[in-house]
């Protein structure tokens, strides 16, 4: 098993709590408005800088570095399902791999294998034979997989295998109709007692039945040999409802028994939720969220409204009552294009009880000076950037673009007992590389089927991850104990491919457990403000001039700090001072120092923690 090295020191599983009161951004910057692409992104080969080798050491002690990645992009819009647990325990993975930063020639899927003791090794080659892009994974047969990717040119590729974890992949391709033979961003669930029936959704790379782009579905009972239901357009998503359904504005829920269903929404669409519950034979539409532009053309002036940023997900419960969560943004139209607002913050909420939202321009509104929402918090606005250090307001420096909200990326688990958790990044207050705040993974639940929502938790929040952009999670639809959801992370806010065009570098793919138990409930019963496992160590360490020691606080605290030699004089100390809730920083300067080995001593009250460090 291989297990993420820790380059700042080894720390047992930390979660850092916070409480939900809310402060926002400044009006200010909630209203700059930027420019959107009018392109989705199938394939990006534009170098931005020289790759230089090297691997990304971080990570926690109940998370497996399971795969990486120098292509960064995993979803234009939502998230795929790339992960699944299966009954006995063993969990297969895929995400979107490109290791060759020129053109990327060589990418396409990448995939591991939880065999219930260990994950299999770090991939360096794709599973394809050819280029391919945007995988989703499910089971298939008895105990088999399936994955099913975009070809660059010839529709869907899919693979199956008949015995998990083992054998050779079977290749196959499904076109897409006459004329739209290229069908791209491909989602893929199976159902069935032995999840025999494969179901398709994906959309035409060009114009179809008057579309830009047209969505399509496909279901097959016997592994693509032949289709019983072949690209069926959808009329009530078609151009007389909505002008274009975008690549990866969809997700198809985990199915049950004979249960499907289906999300479509961004910024210009509907929220839809499409639902079968007879294995896709026939669909009912429900208007979740009406765009008060679903026909909208580019260059068509309209007014600025708030709306879904493209991220959403949904799960069913056992009663067969589905929830959606969403990512909340604003846009307008004018001549020179599209624009969205990077500043406007909030995960929506709402399930198949509740009442639908308007078309009005500030129906999904998240904040509190807009005069009218439709959002109310806690009840269906259920997410949002924290406060950290508890000063009232939002500290955030530059964002990192995405194309999304805030709070995005949101991924939605419901486990036996209807208990819901909902998985999203955030970009997150306090953690920050001088210039822009780095996005961190949050959970938060509800005990209760979606009728109150507890407390929000940084799963990222330890002192491993302070430099750790953390994107794009995926979770299982099941669970057992826990919570399990794969992730993205390198160094860098932001992008290589997308949005800031950063350099290539090493991005990991992670797979965190969480302990259902512990973010349903109190995880931190321990009274004492700092502990070995909220104080780092230096860093750098060793060092000639200044160094940095990083404590976490979950709430406001005094901190001193002391440096001794061998013989247990002071040489150097920083007086007490309050710190807020978030990450303390305490500078030490070797200036006068002799080379050799020291201790710091930090102290909070009657608690106190050592470290041994060195002066070059």
């Amino acid at each position: 098993m291989k297990k993420i090295l820790l380059f700042l020191l080894t720390l047992g599983f930390g979660v850092c709590i916070f409480a939900q009161e809310r402060a926002v951004l400044p009006k200010a910057k909630r209203d700059v408005a930027v420019i959107k692409p009018a392109t989705l992104i199938k394939d990006n080969g534009n170098q931005q800088g020289t790759y230089v080798p090297g691997t990304k050491s971080s990570g926690m002690l109940s998370e497996e570095w399971i795969g990486n990645t120098m292509y960064d992009l995993q979803t234009n819009a939502s998230d795929q399902n790339r992960l699944y647990l299966y009954n006995d325990g063993t969990i297969g993975t895929v995400w979107n791999m490109g290791l060759d930063p020129t053109a990327f020639a060589a990418r396409g899927t990448g995939y591991n294998y939880f065999d219930g003791t260990s994950w299999g090794a770090i991939p360096t080659v794709r599973v394809e034979p050819y280029k391919t892009g945007w995988p989703s994974y499910s089971p298939y047969g008895e105990n088999g997989e399936m994955f099913v990717v975009h070809h660059m040119t010839d529709g869907l590729a899919y693979g199956i295998r008949t015995d998990k974890g083992t054998g050779l992949w079977t290749m196959a391709i499904q076109e897409g109709p006459v004329g739209a033979v290229d069908i791209s961003w491909p989602r893929g669930v199976t159902t069935g007692t032995n999840h025999e029936f494969i179901h398709f959704i994906s959309v035409t790379y060009t114009v179809y039945m008057g579309q830009t782009n047209a969505l399509l579905y496909s279901r097959s009972s016997d592994g693509g040999a032949s289709w019983e239901v072949n690209n069926h357009f959808f009329e009530e998503l078609g151009p007389d409802y909505y002008t274009n359904i975008g690549g990866d504005v969809y997700e198809f829920m985990e199915p049950k028994n004979n249960t499907l269903a289906f999300l479509v929404c961004d910024t210009w669409t509907d929220m839809v939720l499409m639902k079968s519950t007879d294995n896709g034979d026939s669909w009912e539409k429900t208007v979740i969220w009406e765009n008060p532009y679903p026909l909208h053309v580019t260059g068509e002036v309209t007014d600025t409204f708030y709306c879904v940023d493209g991220s959403h997900h949904l799960a069913m419960d056992n009663n067969g009552l589905i929830h959606v969560v969403f990512g909340i943004n604003r846009t307008y139209g004018d001549s020179g294009g599209e624009y969205w607002f990077p500043g406007v913050d909030g995960v929506g909420y709402w399930n198949e009880n509740m009442p639908a939202f308007t078309n009005d321009m500030d129906a999904l509104c998240p904040y509190s000076d807009c005069g009218y929402s439709e959002l109310i918090e806690d009840y269906n606005l259920i997410g949002w950037s924290q406060d950290i250090d508890g000063n009232g307001s939002l500290d955030i420096m530059d964002i990192a673009v995405y194309y999304r909200g805030l709070s995005s990326m949101v991924q939605l688990s419901i486990d036996d007992q209807n208990r819901l958790f909902c998985v999203y990044s955030s970009v997150t207050e306090g953690f920050n590389n001088g210039s822009q705040n780095y996005r961190h993974i949050w959970t938060r639940t509800s005990p209760d089927g979606g009728t109150s929502w507890g407390t929000f938790y940084d799963l990222t929040g330890d002192l491993i991850y302070i430099f750790d952009e953390c994107v794009f999670p995926s979770v299982t639809a099941n669970s057992d104990d826990n919570i399990y959801f794969a992730y993205q992370a390198d160094n860098e806010p932001g992008m290589h491919v997308q949005g800031d065009a950063d350099p290539p570098t090493d991005n990991q793919i992670r797979v965190m457990t969480v302990f259902k138990e512990d973010i349903l409930n109190s995880i931190n019963e321990n009274t004492e403000l700092i502990s070995s496992s909220n104080v780092s160590q230096n860093y750098p360490n060793p060092f000639k001039s200044t160094s940095t020691v990083y404590v976490m606080l979950d709430k406001s605290a005094n901190l001193s700090l002391e440096v001794t030699n061998l013989i247990g004089q002071v040489v150097y100390s920083v007086p007490e001072k309050q710190y807020p809730a978030g990450k303390a920083e305490l500078t030490i300067n070797a200036e006068g120092l002799d080379s050799g080995i020291y201790f710091y001593t930090v102290r909070s009250g009657e608690t106190s923690v050592s470290k041994k460090m060195m002066i070059e």
